[in-house]
């Protein structure tokens, strides 16, 4: 899968992607993450990407020549028929949940455009942009931040990223519920000692504690990732003993 990030600020991306499980993933061949710097686009003889913007206000905009430039160069040696969505980061787009990432893993290219300053200019999302994303209703500075968000968690659901889809499928909001805790090494650590059934070599048991576990720890921190799964909570339920047919 390959990612195409637009951004003034291309090694602060690459710092955060280029290492650990998407660092090995790129090495390995199973991702392409390719930078593009807006202002290598622009065609302003000082390098110019900003500007004031019509009807005045605080702040600058990215103006759409270099922007535009840049997409149309990501895209310019993608494989016809292949699965295309350019993505800008905003706080006005969808929310970004586990459910948007498995939608963006069936693609072949994201292309991501991070905004900086006041945003962008509204007709580059007019014209180029199939969807706007948001990591959660906070500000921050830039889309870089987000796009490594997006990417990272994406990039996690390519075939072959990880060892098999058992990494991930029972992880936190994966299972759509929350993880339950997990321990290793010492045995004992400043009096707190592992739950004794983790040590039992019962699988069936170590598994009943586990969901146990989730469902206790989603209700307490996440009822409302409970209230849209109860089927954790039957599954908890004891269940009933068939009744013997009697022998007249």
């Amino acid at each position: 899968m390959r990612f195409d990030v637009i951004t003034l600020f291309p090694d602060m991306v690459r710092a955060v992607l280029g290492e650990s499980i998407i660092g090995r993933g790129i090495a390995a061949g199973y991702l392409d993450i390719r930078y593009h710097h807006i202002r290598d686009y622009s065609k302003d003889k000082h390098k110019n990407v900003d500007d004031t913007p019509y009807g005045g206000g605080v702040g600058m905009l990215l103006t759409c020549q270099p922007i535009a430039d840049a997409v149309e160069a990501a895209k310019s040696d993608i494989p016809q028929g292949n699965k295309v969505r350019t993505i800008y980061l905003s706080p006005k787009g969808r929310l970004f949940t586990h459910k948007v990432a498995e939608e963006l893993s069936a693609y072949d290219n994201l292309i991501f455009i991070c905004g900086h300053y006041e945003g962008i200019d509204e007709r580059i999302i007019d014209e180029y942009v199939d969807e706007e994303i948001s990591v959660g209703d906070y500000v921050l500075t830039g889309g870089e931040l987000p796009a490594c968000i997006v990417a990272d968690a994406v990039a996690r659901l390519v075939p072959g990223v990880l060892d098999s889809a058992e990494c991930w499928q029972g992880e936190s909001i994966a299972s759509g519920i929350l993880e339950y805790p997990q321990y290793t090494h010492p045995r004992v650590f400043h009096g707190r000692e592992v739950p004794p059934v983790l040590l039992s070599g019962d699988h069936a048991k170590v598994d009943r504690f586990r969901l146990e576990a989730a469902v206790a720890v989603t209700r307490e921190r996440r009822p409302d990732l409970l209230a849209l799964h109860p089927e954790y909570e039957e599954m908890l339920k004891p269940k009933e003993k068939k009744k013997k047919k009697s022998k007249e």
